[in-house]
């Protein structure tokens, strides 16, 4: 017998705009020339090696991945992020599902940040009508269309809105496509559901953003640079929303994680960013390069000249480098995300930093080698949409 559910069509939804949001992008915005707070002696050394390193790899056409927290985009750093992948140092983002709801509420309206502890008293957490029902709308739709996650919902941002078929149309795809898109097919079933289920007409669904400028995501899709997003299923607020699917979710994530493994299949010679992200990070890393490895290792060769740099808040005494990996007694064993990336070959470093001065120092240290990169993504023609 099957167990009971939570029916979450019986939640009282409430508007966003009812909500008090404790973040402003506008007045929290971090400008790109903002002065950063100076590294030490060792901080400096890492950046320099890091600008070095990144540069490199930028001329010979190797990955610069960059995967990161939520608090980048809470902190509003959206305006530098956007600047590392307009001027072509970014060849890839990577983050958790979280992030993405605030560079959308920001997008939308503005606005993000809940009273988490009050929330919860009230039964308001998560609870917002418009996230909820618009992100899950975009996914549905880009399950279907065969879009990543963070690409569906930065193709909504940048486009202000979904294009919405007639569901009669979508349920004879699925029935034409059972057979040899039996993928498809299903996506298809999912969309026509929740058109149904939500009443939303056919055509162009208008959702204006008012904010976009400040949308990484619609950034990353207009300059079609990949965005890619590693969510766990309950970990973020979209799953409350009575429009939540998590099988539409799934088919996005995973295309956006086959995106991420590839890019960290040509990584050697490239330059992995970890910024402020303690488990998705090092977890989806090591699953791509064990995967990178085993192709490559077919053909007789073996990735190992990437570029690692961790960047976190927590301090730490150990020399990863010069002392390899502490005993499983020592504290500094238990800082999980040196632990992994300090298993997975080439270089690694670690530098404890607010990730406001990590790249504001970055972009502006990019700036003054002059490097002037062929590819530079603020070069490349806006996205032909579907």
């Amino acid at each position: 017998m099957p167990f009971p559910l939570l029916d979450r069509s019986k939640l009282h939804l409430h508007s966003l705009s009812e909500r008090d949001s404790k973040l402003d992008i506008v007045r929290h915005a971090v400008p790109p020339d903002s002065k950063p707070a100076e590294f030490s002696g060792r901080g400096r050394e890492i950046m320099a090696e890091c600008v070095e390193k990144i540069c490199a790899a930028r001329d010979d056409e190797r990955p610069v991945m960059l995967a990161f927290g939520a608090h980048a985009i809470k902190n509003g750093l959206a305006p530098v992020l956007i600047r590392l992948i307009e001027e072509g140092w970014i060849t890839l983002l990577a983050t958790n599902g979280g992030s993405t709801i605030h560079d959308w509420e920001f997008a939308y309206q503005g606005l993000t940040g809940e009273d988490v502890r009050g929330s919860v008293e009230h039964g308001h957490l998560g609870i917002a009508q418009e996230t909820g029902l618009y992100i899950n709308l975009a996914l549905v739709v880009g399950a279907y269309e065969g879009l990543g996650y963070g690409e569906s919902i930065g193709r909504m941002i940048e486009r202000e809105g979904l294009d919405i078929p007639l569901p009669d149309e979508l349920i004879k795809t699925a029935t034409d496509q059972a057979e040899s898109d039996p993928e498809r097919a299903a996506a298809a079933i999912d969309l026509a559901g929740t058109i149904r289920r939500w009443d939303i007409a056919p055509g162009f669904l208008s959702v204006p953003h008012s904010y976009k400028g400040f949308s990484v995501q619609a950034a990353a899709f207009r300059l079609n640079v990949p965005f890619t997003v590693h969510p766990m299923i309950g970990h973020d607020l979209i799953y409350n929303h009575p429009a939540n699917h998590c099988a539409a979710i799934g088919r996005t994530a995973q295309r956006d994680f086959l995106t991420f493994a590839h890019q960290v299949h040509q990584l050697d010679g490239g330059v992995y960013l970890s910024v402020g992200s303690a488990v998705m990070s090092p977890m989806i890393f090591e699953k791509s390069l064990s995967m990178a490895q085993n192709l490559e290792l077919q053909n007789g060769e073996r990735i190992g000249g990437h570029h690692i740099v961790i960047v976190d808040l927590a301090e730490s005494t150990w020399d990863w480098q010069a002392d390899g990996e502490p005993h499983a007694d020592s504290p500094a064993y238990y800082v999980r995300y040196c632990k992994t990336f300090s298993r997975m070959g080439g270089s690694m470093r670690y530098l404890s930093a607010d990730n406001r001065d990590f790249f504001l120092t970055l972009l502006q240290q990019l700036r003054k080698t002059n490097w002037q990169s062929p590819w530079k993504q603020k070069d490349v023609p806006p996205r032909a949409l579907p």
